[in-house]
């Protein structure tokens, strides 16, 4: 990839949900947890070589934290070094797979379930040069529970410096903090593990984990209402992009449009004549007040622009594709804008460059107004500050149709998350899902072929899903 691209890497603090798309990215593209995880426990034992120890305590979790904190332990097994690690409940698989090779190190290890086991070690406090506080990472909410509890408040009332693995477990003070990757709080200081460039600047597998799943008690509605405002002189356009926001976990979907097609699925809300007009914005904005995101454009024609900028400042949230794209922009309070080349070309007055970063710059230069997902062989999206490309996709792909249940999608995800991360995903699965259709069509894929495999893509690993 183009060197020049790292300057879309996102500065500042990351949060919990964002670092598990990266490292998620980072496995598809070859580098394993194990690996990873390798490189944060050599990161976390050079800092702690800082202090010349003698003698190093290393507290442990059972997730992949405590998993760090083994790893450094090993490169400290020249020292007198002991580990405490909580053992009441499975540890995580990566974590799991370092007892062994601690057991063969010159390692003293030492399990605990509960309080008392963790009082019976307090001399192994008291005598320790540093302490690594490697029992809660980023997974780190509310109150530490027992055996951590214990650990932290003896852990506390030492006077070893104490290093924090990626953060402090909370209530744990912290001398120093080891941050892996980028920072997850104020004062961190940053080791690189090796995650390539392109886990965080190209969607990949992982971000999906930044959908929200849905909950095991959900009703009818709370995941998303969607309404589609679209068609008269292409009829299909709006179905398709209703079809694309429910499979892509929208509880309903309606359709305003002057076109009816006998889709069950899909609410129709009937809108006279044969184009939308102003006449039709009185009965559309009573539509639009119910809805938690509208999608406006899909085969509306050039001549209902002055709906289009009636609908936007009504709307909460709203997605403008193809015929709503034409200037004045129209501007919700979260907006996000699908065109392509020669759309973006009309939005902006100028055509998108062939490279990767100058489309990058082009497109965060214009997203001054929401957020731009600029399709292509590569989709580019950005929010005018964050800047991501969407590899995936198909040749095939480019027939009448896919565009549209594309702005579904991002419809659809657009209830639950913020603008750009909608934006994101959508590209993400709407090109993913099309590569599969492909794979099955060929060059004779449809619209339709690309709508029935989002789910495949959107929730095979449970996003979305209680």
């Amino acid at each position: 990839m183009e060197p020049e691209m790292r300057e879309f890497l996102e500065k500042g603090l990351v949060s919990a949900a964002r670092m598990r798309a990266v490292e998620g990215n980072a496995i598809t593209l070859g580098v394993g947890s194990l690996q990873m995880m390798e490189s944060a426990g050599r990161a976390l034992a050079g800092m702690a070589l800082e202090f010349s120890p003698s003698r190093v305590l290393v507290l442990c979790g059972r997730g992949r934290n405590g998993g760090d904190g083994m790893v450094a332990a090993r490169y400290l097994q020249d020292l007198s070094t002991e580990v405490i690690y909580a053992s009441d409940g499975p540890l995580a698989p990566e974590t799991e797979m370092q007892l062994p090779v601690l057991a063969g190190s010159a390692v003293i290890l030492h399990p605990v379930k509960c309080a008392s086991d963790v009082e019976i070690l307090r001399p192994l406090f008291t005598s320790a040069d540093i302490i690594i506080d490697a029992l809660i990472g980023t997974g780190a909410s509310g109150t530490a529970r027992e055996p951590v509890s214990r650990c932290v408040e003896l852990a506390n009332g030492t006077k070893a410096p104490i290093i924090a693995a990626d953060l402090p477990t909370p209530g744990m003070r912290a001398n120093r903090i080891c941050a892996f990757h980028r920072p997850k709080t104020d004062g961190a200081e940053v080791a690189d593990i090796g995650i390539p460039l392109a886990a965080e600047v190209f969607m990949g597998p992982g971000d999906l984990t930044m959908v929200p799943r849905r909950a095991a008690n959900a009703r009818k509605g709370e995941n998303g209402e969607v309404l589609v405002i679209g068609g008269g002189p292409y009829q299909g356009a709006p179905y398709l992009a209703g079809l694309g926001a429910l499979r892509a976990g929208a509880d309903i979907v309606r359709i305003a449009s002057p076109v009816f097609e006998p889709v069950p699925d899909l609410i129709y809300e009937r809108l006279e004549g044969d184009r939308i007009i102003s006449d039709h914005v009185e009965q559309i904005l009573k539509l639009v007040e119910r809805a938690d995101v509208v999608v406006v454009g899909n085969g509306l024609g050039i001549w209902s622009h002055n709906v289009v900028l009636a609908i936007a400042g009504a709307a909460r949230k709203a997605v403008f594709d193809a015929d709503a794209l034409h200037l004045p922009l129209p501007v919700s309070m979260e907006t996000i804008y699908t065109p392509h080349a020669g759309e973006f070309q009309r939005m902006t007055g100028n055509p998108p460059p062939e490279g990767l970063t100058g489309r990058g710059r082009m497109v965060r230069d214009a997203a001054r107004q929401g957020t731009i997902l600029l399709k292509g062989p590569v989709d580019v999206i950005s929010d005018g500050s964050r800047v991501r490309f969407n590899p995936t996709g198909s040749p095939a792909m480019a027939v009448a149709g896919t565009g549209d249940v594309l702005a579904g999608v991002a419809g659809a995800l657009l209830c639950r998350l913020p603008a750009f991360e909608a934006a994101c995903i959508a590209a993400y699965v709407n090109g993913s899902a099309g590569m599969i259709a492909a794979q099955k069509r060929g060059d004779g894929m449809t619209a339709s072929d690309l709508v029935e495999e989002i789910p495949s893509v959107l929730f095979a690993g449970g996003a979305g899903n209680g």
